[in-house]
């Protein structure tokens, strides 16, 4: 029977069926971080259990860890009880433990793929709905909640229906300055943010076979912002490429089997989904949002839609506008910017900050704009201080903050002030995501950029 590249993995993966109910389903990989895990331990705790596994468990802290003084004691006390909290539960259960301080540390979907720990044909779950980034190497990869850490934490399973398939494919030449976050941005608005709901998505089609791995990443990251329950890209050269050689990658005559099964793991050509939506590349320009989710997005040359040309509540639209303190037809070009993030899950690797590099290289960051550049692990931090990356940020006005999830949510000390804008790269826009109060731009790297240099929106084409 012909298969799709999800139903290869997940199949695979099914302890027992349950009939008419949801699948017990097994957990290659399970990340933990410090927000979610500190209520699942207290279970086990309670139930008097053990970790079943804690060599399959991977901890690291990044959602309520400071971005600057990171040597220094975490002020916040909930922050600081949480984060000691994921250091004891890792140290009593025998689990790797890469906290604050550690030259492994950054966020969970970039310091997990960095270090070998995602492979293709895997399941990955983590307490965190971001989780989807995994997909990129051919995994099936989703977010928990704290009760289901519990149950992959005790059992190395997890109780899911399974999902209905999707393919996705886009085909086509990219333009000028339109990046990997572009494309998800403009599925996204295609589709709005329910529009994958009940559904895993594959990617296919020549956009997605020449992006790097640090593209399909960002794609995969968005996934769940359509609804879907995860993204997926069948692994190829790319990705082989990438993992080899990488600190937890298998070596030797172990890499070379696992890689023959994972020429496999692809959907076989008479395999079908349940839905499928095919766009042209040339159809996408750079990418920003002006609503309050992330479905509500346009190309930045174009103006905010009138309400009638929008689907769903008008009047839910126009609470939208009007929380962003925007207008039906306006343009986006020329608007106001407070704030610069350039970090998080979604595009905090060294790809990100190349292309930032790419637009400020030669000239000065705009005095009315405060931006926050954020790299998402130790070692990406240090490749944009081996590569001159560094160099050109500082002549620029810029500065380097440390690792960690930062203004991605108000979780940590990297709000965005009530009322301000900040043209950000990461990946959730509703109302106070960033702040109480704080109104969210999403855009890529590169338009990210050209705001940081102008403090207005502008299309990064003006510099390529």
């Amino acid at each position: 029977m012909s298969k799709t590249l999800f139903d290869k993995v997940w199949d695979s993966h099914v302890v027992k069926k349950i009939e008419g109910g949801p699948d017990v389903f097994f957990i290659d990989r399970h990340f933990i971080h410090e927000v979610t895990s500190p209520v699942a331990f207290l279970g086990l705790k309670s139930r008097g259990l053990k970790v079943l596994y804690p060599e399959r468990t991977f901890a690291t802290a990044d959602h309520n860890t400071p971005t600057i003084n990171q040597h220094l004691p975490v002020k916040d006390p909930l922050s600081a009880n949480q984060l000691k909290a994921l250091e004891d539960n890792s140290k009593e259960y025998g689990i790797s433990h890469w906290g604050l301080g550690h030259r492994k540390n950054g966020i969970v979907h970039v310091v997990g793929p960095e270090n070998g720990i995602t492979f293709p044909g895997a399941t990955i779950v983590c307490g965190d709905s971001h989780t989807s980034t995994h997909g990129a190497f051919g995994a099936v990869a989703f977010g928990i909640g704290t009760s289901e850490v519990e149950m992959v934490l005790a059992t190395q399973c997890i109780m899911q229906p399974k999902p209905k398939r999707m393919r996705i494919n886009v085909d086509g030449q990219l333009g000028k300055a339109v990046t990997p976050k572009d494309v998800a941005l403009y599925i996204i608005s295609q589709l709005s943010t329910s529009g994958a709901t009940g559904y895993f998505v594959e990617y296919t089609g020549d956009v997605f076979k020449n992006m790097t791995m640090e593209g399909r990443m960002t794609v995969c990251n968005l996934s769940i912002e359509m609804g879907a329950r995860g993204g997926m890209i069948a692994p190829d050269e790319t990705t082989f490429e990438y993992l080899k050689g990488r600190p937890l990658s298998l070596k030797g005559e172990a890499w070379d089997n696992a890689v023959t099964h994972w020429k496999t793991l692809k959907t076989d050509v008479d395999a079908q989904f349940d839905k499928e939506l095919t766009f042209n590349a040339s159809d996408i320009e750079p990418m920003i949002t002006y609503g309050t989710n992330p479905g509500m997005g346009m190309g930045i040359s174009q103006s905010i839609p009138f309400a009638d040309a929008v689907e769903g509540g008008k009047e839910t639209y126009k609470k939208s506008l009007a929380y962003m303190d925007y207008k039906e037809n306006e343009p986006m070009i020329g608007k106001q910017v407070d704030f610069v993030f350039v970090g998080s899950c979604t595009n905090g690797r060294i790809e990100d900050f190349r292309a930032f590099a790419s637009i400020i290289n030669g000239k000065k960051k705009a005095d009315s704009v405060t931006v926050w550049l954020v790299p998402g692990s130790h070692e990406v931090e240090l490749q944009i201080k081996e590569e001159g990356i560094l160099d050109i940020i500082t002549e620029a006005g810029f500065t380097l903050r440390q690792p960690g999830c930062s203004a991605c949510l108000a979780m940590n000390d990297d709000k965005i002030p009530a009322g301000k804008y900040a043209v950000s790269t990461s990946n959730r826009n509703f109302e106070g995501r960033q702040g109480p109060g704080s109104r969210t731009l999403l855009a890529s790297p590169l338009v990210a950029a050209a705001a940081a240099i102008t403090g207005v929106v502008t299309d990064p084409r003006e510099f390529i």
